[in-house]
C-alpha cells in the first residue's frame, strides 16, 4: 500500500536539469522530502524518478509539481500551492542556458523568471532562505542595480551576449528586489560544473566540455587564450552538497558565496593534462581571445559567447571556503576529477545521442545544458572494476567497460564495421543462451572493449593478437567471446591457442556497413571509422576468408552465430 509523501520542506526550482537532479538527489539521501518543479506537459517527473531510482535514491519523498517561471506565480496551480504550504527553503537553479539566444527569450527566462521565483519565495509564510544560482562570472558585483537604464542594457547585451547577459541582470535584480521585500537570500556563483568525482558523470556538454570535444577530435591545433587563463571547474557532487547545505549554515538577510576549487590548474595546462590522460595531442600553441574575435566563427569553431570566459581573472572564495568548513566538504582532487569527467565525456560521446542541450532547468553558469537527459549507465555506485574508461593493454590506449575481473562475455567492439547498435543488442540478448548447447554461458558480467583502432581505442589491427592475450589473459573467469565475422579472426586464433581461457565463440554476421566511414560517433578516436572500414574490406579478402574458415574447422570451442534478428545461423 503506498503512502503520500510528507509535506515537502524545499522547493528546488530546475530540478529537472543538471544541477537540479543532483541536488534533489543530496537532499534525498538526507530525507529532506523534497519538491521538484517540472515544467507542465513535459513527463520529465517520470525522467527525474528514473534517474533517481537508477543512482539509488528512494524518491517516495519527492513530491512533483508543475510551475513555469515564464508566467505569474510560476504558474502553479491552487492544489499544487496548498500542497506547498509548508515550504521554508526554496532553490532556484531554474534557467535557460544556450549560446546565440535571442534577447527576449534569455531576458524572459533569466531575468524576468528569476523575479518571479522571488516574488513566489516571498509569499511563503515559513520560508527560511531562497538560495539563487547564479554564476562566477556576475557574482564580483559587490554594488548590483536593479532596474538599469535602457542605454545600459542594450550595452551589456551587446558586450555579452544575450544568455550571459541575462545572467547578469537577474543577479542583480534579485539581489536589490529581496533586501527591498525582505527576503533571507544567498545567491551561489558556481564556476564551470563537470563531473562526479568518482564516475565522472557530467551530463552536460557546452563550455568546457565542448573544448574537450574538440580536443579528442583532434580539431584543437591552437588554444585560445594566455598562459594565466583560468577557467576554474567545480565538482557536481560538491555543488550539490554545497547547496544542499546553504540553508543550515546562513543566516541574516543576504549572503554571497562563489564557489569553486582554486586548485584549477590555467586552462594550458588543464587541456595539457587531459591530452596526456586521453593519449591524444595537446595543442601546439595558444591564440590572443581578442584574435579569436575577429577571426571568422567558420574558422575558429568558438561562439563568440563562449571567449567571455576565457580570462584571466581570479575569484574571491573566502565565503564559500567558510560555509565548506562548517558542513565538513572538500574538494576532491582536482586532477583526478578532470580525468574522469573527461572519460565520461568520451564513453558518453560528448552527448551526441540524444542529449538535450537546452531548456528551462538548471544551469551552471555557462558551463552546464540546462534539463540534460540523464547520461546512459549505471550512475555512482560504478566500482572502478566496472566503470567505463582507458586501460593499458599491452602498451595500448584501449577503452573497456564493464567488469574487467570476471566477466561472463567479452564483447570486442570495431565500431563502423558493421557492429551497428541493431546487432550488437542481439548478440547481448543472444548471450542468455547456451552457445551450441554444449557450454552454459558463464556466470559474470560483461566487459566490452574497442579493438585496437577503433571506436575510442588506439592501436592498429596489427596489433590484435597481442593486446587480445594481454586483455584475456589476467581474467578470473573463461569467458564466451563475441565478436563480428569481420573481426572474429583475432578470437578464433585466440581460442585455437588457448582453449582453456575460452569457454565458446558468439559471432555476429551483420553484413558489415557499405562504407564504415560515412558516421563516427563523437566518443570515437579521429581516424576510428576509416580504420574499420579498413578491417571489413581486409576481411573480405579471400586470404582472410580461408583462414576464417580454417580457424572455424580447427576451434576446440563451441562457436556460434547470430544475426541481427537474435536468431542462430551458420554462413
Amino acid at each position: 500500500m503506498s503512502t503520500a509523501p510528507a509535506p515537502p520542506r524545499t522547493l528546488v526550482l530546475g530540478a529537472t536539469g543538471f544541477i537540479g537532479r543532483w541536488l534533489v538527489l543530496e537532499l534525498l539521501g538526507r530525507e529532506e522530502p523534497v519538491a521538484a518543479a517540472v515544467r507542465p506537459g513535459t513527463g520529465r517527473d517520470r525522467g527525474l524518478r528514473h534517474w533517481l531510482r537508477a543512482h539509488g535514491a528512494d524518491d517516495r519523498a519527492l513530491t512533483t509539481v508543475a510551475a513555469d517561471l515564464t508566467r505569474p506565480g510560476l504558474g502553479i496551480s491552487p492544489e499544487d500551492d496548498a500542497r506547498l504550504a509548508g515550504i521554508r527553503d526554496v532553490h532556484n537553479l531554474a534557467a535557460l542556458f544556450r549560446f546565440g539566444l535571442d534577447r527576449a527569450t534569455a531576458h524572459a527566462a533569466n531575468a524576468d523568471g528569476a523575479l518571479t521565483a522571488l516574488h513566489w519565495a516571498a509569499g511563503r509564510p515559513h520560508l527560511r532562505r531562497l538560495v539563487h544560482l547564479s554564476g562566477y562570472r556576475v557574482g564580483g558585483n559587490t554594488a548590483p542595480r536593479h532596474p538599469l537604464p535602457p542605454a545600459e542594457v542594450d550595452a551589456l547585451y551587446a558586450r555579452l551576449g544575450a544568455y550571459e547577459a541575462s545572467k547578469y541582470l537577474g543577479d542583480a535584480a534579485v539581489r536589490v528586489t529581496a533586501a527591498r521585500l525582505g527576503v533571507p537570500l544567498t545567491t551561489v556563483n558556481p564556476s564551470t560544473v563537470i563531473g562526479h568525482s568518482v564516475t565522472g558523470e557530467a551530463g552536460q556538454y557546452l563550455g568546457l566540455a565542448d573544448l574537450v570535444r574538440q580536443l579528442w577530435s583532434g580539431r584543437l591545433p591552437l588554444l585560445p587564450g594566455t598562459a594565466r587563463t583560468f577557467v576554474p571547474v567545480v565538482a557536481i557532487d560538491h555543488l550539490a552538497r554545497f547547496l544542499a547545505a546553504v540553508p543550515e549554515h546562513d543566516d541574516g538577510p543576504a549572503h554571497a558565496h562563489t564557489v569553486l576549487d582554486p586548485a584549477t590548474p590555467p586552462l594550458p595546462e588543464l587541456i595539457t593534462l587531459l591530452a596526456e590522460h586521453l593519449g591524444t595531442s595537446a595543442p601546439r600553441g595558444r591564440l590572443p581571445v581578442g584574435v579569436v574575435r575577429r577571426l571568422p566563427r567558420a574558422l575558429t569553431g568558438a561562439d563568440p559567447e563562449t571567449l567571455h570566459f576565457l580570462s584571466e581573472d581570479r575569484y574571491d572564495t573566502a565565503s564559500a571556503d567558510r560555509l565548506a568548513r562548517a558542513a565538513g566538504l572538500h574538494h576532491p582532487p582536482v586532477d583526478e576529477l578532470l580525468r574522469r569527467w573527461a572519460t565520461r565525456l568520451v564513453t558518453d560521446g560528448f552527448g551526441e545521442d540524444g542529449a538535450d542541450r537546452g531548456d528551462v532547468g538548471t544551469e551552471g553558469a555557462g558551463t552546464g545544458v540546462v534539463g540534460a537527459a540523464p547520461a546512459g549507465g549505471p550512475g555512482p555506485d560504478r566500482t572502478p572494476s566496472t566503470a567505463g574508461g582507458f586501460a593499458d593493454v599491452a602498451g595500448i590506449r584501449s577503452y573497456l567497460d564493464g567488469d574487467r575481473l570476471s566477466p561472463g562475455r567479452v564483447l570486442l567492439r570495431a565500431p563502423g564495421a558493421g557492429t551497428d547498435a541493431a546487432a550488437w543488442r542481439a548478440a547481448t540478448s543472444h548471450l542468455a543462451e547456451p552457445v551450441r548447447q554444449a557450454a552454459p554461458v558463464p556466470a559474470g558480467g560483461l566487459l566490452a572493449a574497442d579493438l585496437p583502432g577503433t571506436g575510442r581505442s588506439a592501436g592498429t589491427a596489427a596489433q590484435d593478437d597481442e593486446w587480445l592475450a594481454a586483455l584475456l589473459g589476467p581474467l578470473r573467469s573463461r569467458p564466451v567471446l563475441v565478436t563480428h565475422r569481420a573481426t572474429a579472426a583475432p578470437a578464433l586464433r585466440y581460442a585455437n591457442a588457448h582453449p582453456d581461457r575460452v569457454a565458446g565463440l558468439l559471432i555476429v554476421t551483420a553484413p558489415p556497413a557499405a562504407d564504415a566511414r560515412t558516421h563516427t560517433p563523437a566518443g570515437h578516436r579521429p581516424g576510428a571509422a576509416r580504420r574499420a572500414s579498413r578491417r571489413v574490406q581486409e576481411a573480405r579478402r579471400l586470404r582472410a576468408q580461408q583462414e576464417l574458415e580454417r580457424l572455424l574447422a580447427s576451434c576446440p570451442v563451441p562457436v556460434e552465430f547470430t544475426g541481427t534478428a537474435g536468431g542462430t545461423d551458420r554462413p
